[in-house]
């Protein structure tokens, strides 16, 4: 697997919806414009806003295309030509006739590698004939382990907490609003790469520590070549061993501190090692272990 990676997301509302023949193909002429851009940009995967091709019509959810059809058909032969991953999120009807707001992850080949089903759509949503999903799966690519959310899911930590154990090396964030500081909680949280694409402006890339990389503004492609083999770590018994790590192996190692929040993200710049087998040389715990940890201890004190 490849550890470096090119993320990209589109942050803005269409000019053009799919309520008739000429606005479809008006949005789906943008949309390659923007996917051949992203591609000349050394794009990996490329996220859309929620709902995309549904957002200029109204009603929306009325406006459902079918799984293996609609916008879904030309979107696929995009990510085939110019050879890189894209999330279409959109309203969909499944063949049971179940309507769901989805994100469909598209591969280089331009095959469907996997569908997320918002888990959380809004009240509106559900009285409108939206079904929630039931599970926040994991998407192996050939760069990491991405995760699809959707806007409302954002406020809600059951999906947090049933990533948290996934350790997923992307969460991509399409929504309708931005996010803000929550964005920068669920990178932190989860300990990965971040990415939103929301239809306004203020879509970002986020590092594994919270940090900011990328943030769209009047230009609605934003692009960042972000290290995948990183992981976050709590301080506590972990960051006096730097010096023996640096000994060892030298720059290719990197070190990024989160220090309010008592935690650092270590790197490893090469392709020849995973940065979980130095964790493991160095016996560096990671968090996740760190507070299963914590919590068995106070179990057995109590």
């Amino acid at each position: 697997m490849r550890r470096h990676a090119t993320l990209a997301s589109v942050s803005k509302s269409p000019s053009w919806g799919i309520d008739t023949t000429e606005n479809r193909q008006r949005l789906l002429d943008d949309t390659a414009l923007l996917v051949r851009r992203a591609a000349l940009m050394g794009a990996d995967i490329l996220a859309f806003p929620e709902v995309y091709p549904q957002l200029r019509t109204s009603p929306q959810a009325a406006h459902a295309e079918p799984e293996e059809g609609g916008t879904l058909d030309t979107v696929r032969q995009m990510a085939r030509e110019y050879r890189l991953y894209l999330v279409w999120p959109r309203y969909e009807r499944a063949a049971d006739g179940r309507l769901y707001n989805s994100s469909v992850l598209i591969d280089r080949a331009g095959d469907v590698a996997g569908r997320y089903h918002k888990m959380f759509p809004t009240i509106g949503e559900i009285e409108a004939g939206v079904t929630p999903g039931k599970s926040c799966p994991i998407f192996e690519t050939d760069f990491g382990r991405v995760a699809l959310i959707i806007c409302f899911d954002l406020n809600f930590i059951e999906i947090r907490d049933e990533l948290r154990a996934k350790r997923p090396d992307v969460v991509i964030f399409s929504s309708m609003y931005r996010g803000g500081l929550q964005c920068q909680e669920w990178a932190l949280d989860l300990g990965c790469h971040f990415v939103s694409a929301i239809s306004a402006e203020l879509g970002r890339i986020l590092d594994p520590g919270g940090r900011i990389l990328q943030m769209a503004t009047y230009e609605a492609l934003i692009t960042q070549r972000v290290n995948m083999n990183r992981r976050q770590l709590h301080m506590d018994g972990n960051w006096d061993k730097m010096d023996a790590m640096l000994a060892r192996y030298g720059s290719a190692l990197t070190f990024e501190y989160v220090t309010q929040e008592g935690r650092y993200v270590i790197g490893y710049a090469r392709e020849d090692r995973d940065v979980d087998d130095i964790l493991a040389e160095f016996e560096l715990e990671p968090i996740t272990d760190y507070f299963a940890r914590s919590r068995r201890i106070r179990l057995e004190k109590l």
